[in-house]
């Protein structure tokens, strides 16, 4: 399983929107944002893309991969 990391929150100051607006605006709950700028939750590649679409860039500006999780 990869490990990502992703640069929502810096995106969201640069267009000084909170993450309900976020949220509000790609169909998610604030719950949803939290976690994925958290880490917690990897969206789903649909999401990715509302994601990336409402910041107008790609996925890879977004999202980049860290590495691999170790399983157990």
């Amino acid at each position: 399983k990869l490990k990502f990391t992703n640069n929502i929150h810096v995106l969201r100051a640069e267009q000084r929107i909170t993450q309900q607006d976020l949220a509000d605006a790609i169909g998610v709950t604030r719950a949803t944002i939290i976690s994925i700028e958290g880490g917690n939750y990897n969206p789903s590649l649909e999401l990715a893309f509302r994601i990336a679409n409402y910041f107008n860039k790609d996925i890879q500006q977004i999202f980049k991969i860290t590495g691999e999780a170790n399983e157990k």
